[in-house]
């Protein structure tokens, strides 16, 4: 597993230098990421920086399994209590394949419209024009890591999450 860190930098300058330090400090350069406001993120950083993260697998994910949940009682209960109904297990099954399906649908089109939880956290950080530098990467790595970038000039926040497996 990889551990998310982030950093808080007042220019791009300081950005620029804590992502040195944590290349440095043995993270791979597409573990590292940047947040800021828009004017400065689409003037001033690339691509290949931007946090771009949603809420959306998450929530598709979380979606599925409670409306598979839902289709598969809806299903056992048309079959046990109600068997004027004639519905089989074949079909109960449909019914949780079907509620799987729809609530991954619904799930993922709202997840898709949050923000993910770095920028709902640091909002005001961001606003502020501070410039957010993200480093994923494993926890025995993570203490040197933190250790280089704040010697930057570089803010350590208190965010710390599980992100990925190890690339």
């Amino acid at each position: 597993m990889k551990t998310r860190r982030v950093f808080s930098t007042p220019d791009l300058i300081t950005a620029r230098a804590a992502i040195q330090a944590a290349r440095d400090a043995g993270i791979r350069d597409d573990d590292i990421s940047l947040v800021a406001r828009p004017d400065i993120e689409v003037g001033h950083i690339p691509n290949r920086r931007k946090e771009a993260d949603s809420d959306f697998v998450p929530a598709a994910l979380r979606g599925m399994m409670f409306g598979g949940i839902a289709g598969l009682v809806a299903g056992a209960i048309a079959v046990l209590i109600f068997p004027s109904v004639g519905m089989s297990w074949t079909g109960a099954l449909l019914v949780a394949v079907a509620g799987t399906l729809i609530g991954g649908f619904a799930s993922a089109l709202v997840g898709s419209s949050l923000p993910d939880p770095v920028r709902q956290k640091f909002d005001g950080e961001i606003k502020a024009g501070r410039i957010l530098v993200l480093v994923d990467g494993a926890a025995e790595l993570l203490p040197a890591v933190e250790a280089a970038v704040t010697r930057t000039g570089a803010l350590s926040l208190p965010f710390v999450s599980p992100t990925a497996l190890i690339r």
